[in-house]
């Protein structure tokens, strides 16, 4: 193991600095044919801060990407740090008022998108005051008839540049440290609208040392990743740990269970990650000349349920890794490893730099064996996030307590281990997405003959959710199932879109007029509701944006 091994201080940068000197010539990452070494990542990412400074973005702003897996991403990663700009990465499916949010809260000065995300950013422009430029990843979009240049966009005045043709500048060296903020990434809204994690550089560097040292990642490694870049599970949990450890990342444009596989095998990969979504998805196909034609000694695959271990592990030649907990405010707080005995009906044990404890609504910790919300502090600087941006209320009130709440009930197993059981809060868990079910109400409310709206998670055969959404109408109003899906295909993004639907005259309310979701849980799939899926009602991949 190299010298990165317990450096507690370190950032990306530092770390990519660390490896011109040492290894300039070795792959940083692979994207299709896109393959730069570290010395010429390094260089470009020197020369996209220069690029950036020169259309006016400046340390400390908020750039934000719109855009599914491309290398640009990969290349900004380093170059938004290199500048000291903060990355707002945002789910490229995001539409309407989903997208104008984030946009919104971050108050995101620079948009980065390509085609698609154009397509969605540019009629909210002139409720976006604050956003001074827009750069294109696809530059055929400004030659279309319609984009015949800035001065016809929606608000007149902003620029649309191409990323390919930025006009060449200098940065000053930033001064970057582990205390600056890297990124702002919004995670799920609970109980209202996404907000924005403040994530620094010490805590990119936390969650890449922390999978690093429990993979055991050496220099002979490749690392596989077909999680999205716009969130935590490509960043930190692939980028961040393949740059510690010094070795290549190979990029999957877009996740293909018939060819993942086969995927791996090419690319030599050794260690892969993955949702258990995915690894469900995988043991679906039919079985294939390469399912066993691989080189991979780990594949990180959570949450999989313990009953399909044995079967993945002998299909595919490796043993699946599903013993994991984490939030984008703390990525890993719960983690077995994959190696020696293992409870593999469980999501881990504590992080040796955090506190965890399960407790009750009080405070008091439960008795082992007995449902608490799972709950923690960090014992080191850069184990959690800082804070959520624009909002110190409630950081203060997510820290109740002086212990940051996660909204999840979990139980101590015999193993000393603990096992998620559900979750407090009213989030689902849609194919690796987090949807918030307050914000997903709100959006169906804004349809013309939807009155209210109450939506719920239905036990999914691939793992996870799917969502179910009770509806109540206008008085007099009537929908038909083809007509409402088209609705939502246009104004939700696709994960967001309920695969079930049931028109009910009211909604179960409690005292202070709130829906009791347990009692819609308990109804579950009745006669009168309708599957999307069934009805052939589907949004494939071509559809998503």
């Amino acid at each position: 193991m190299k010298s990165w091994q317990g450096i507690r201080h370190l950032t990306a940068l530092d770390r990519l600095d660390e490896l011109v000197k040492q290894t300039p010539d070795r792959v940083f990452a692979r994207f299709g044919d896109w393959a730069p070494n570290y010395a010429e990542i390094d260089a470009r990412a020197t020369e996209l801060a220069g690029q950036l400074h020169e259309l006016g973005v400046r340390a400390g702003e908020r750039v934000a990407t719109l855009s599914p897996n491309r290398y640009e991403l990969l290349e900004l990663f380093v170059g938004v740090a290199r500048l000291g700009a903060i990355q707002v990465p945002l789910n490229p499916y995001l539409k309407g008022e989903f997208l104008s949010h984030q946009l919104r809260d971050s108050r995101a000065a620079t948009v980065i998108t390509d085609a698609l995300g154009w397509k969605a950013v540019r009629p909210l422009l002139p409720e976006l005051p604050f956003v001074e430029r827009v750069v294109l990843l696809d530059p055929e979009e400004l030659d279309a008839p319609e984009d015949r240049g800035a001065a016809e966009v929606p608000r007149p005045g902003v620029p649309v540049v191409r990323y390919h043709a930025m006009p060449a500048g200098t940065a000053p060296r930033s001064d970057v440290g582990p205390e600056d903020t890297m990124a702002i990434i919004y995670t799920s809204g609970t109980t209202g609208q996404p907000k924005g994690c403040v994530l620094s550089h010490g805590y990119y560097t936390r969650a890449g040392q922390t999978l690093a040292e429990m993979m055991r990642l050496t220099e002979e490694d490749v690392f596989l990743t077909p999680l999205p870049l716009f969130h935590g599970g490509g960043q930190l949990i692939s980028i961040m740990p393949s740059l510690m450890a010094g070795i290549p990342i190979v990029v999957i444009p877009v996740f293909s269970a018939s060819g993942f596989f086969e995927t791996a095998a090419r690319v030599g990969a050794t260690v892969a990650n993955a949702v258990g979504a995915m690894g469900a998805m995988l043991l679906a196909t039919p079985e294939g000349p390469f399912d066993r034609a691989h080189r991979l000694r780990l594949f990180n695959v959570s949450p999989l349920a313990s009953s399909l271990h044995p079967t993945f592990r002998d299909r595919f030649g490796v043993d699946p890794w599903t013993e994991s907990y984490g939030q984008t405010e703390c990525v890993f707080q719960l983690l077995n490893s994959p190696y020696g005995e293992r409870d593999r009906d469980s999501n881990g044990k504590p992080l040796r730099d955090l506190e965890v404890e399960l407790l009750d609504d009080d405070g008091h910790r439960v008795p082992d064996g007995t449902v608490g919300e799972i709950c923690l502090r960090p014992r080191h600087r850069f184990a959690m996030f800082d804070g959520y941006w624009g909002r110190p209320a409630e950081t203060v009130e997510a820290f109740k307590g002086m212990w940051y709440h996660t909204g999840d009930f979990g139980m101590v197993r015999e193993s000393g281990a603990i096992r998620f059981v559900d979750r407090k809060k009213d989030a689902l868990r849609v194919r690796g997405e987090n949807v918030s079910s307050i914000e997903l109400e709100v959006g169906l409310a804004r349809h013309p003959q939807i009155a209210e709206a109450g939506v719920h998670g239905v036990a999914s055969e691939m793992g996870e959710d799917d969502i179910k959404a009770c509806l109540v109408l206008e008085p007099g109003a009537r929908v038909d199932p083809a007509e409402l899906f088209a609705w939502m295909r246009e104004n939700l993004p696709y994960f967001a879109v309920p695969r079930y639907v049931e028109i009910v005259e009211t909604l179960p309310k409690n005292q202070v007029n709130r829906i009791q979701k347990h009692l819609l849980r308990e109804r579950g799939l009745t006669e009168g509701t309708w599957d999307h899926r069934a009805l052939g009602l589907v949004i494939g991949r071509d559809g998503r944006r």
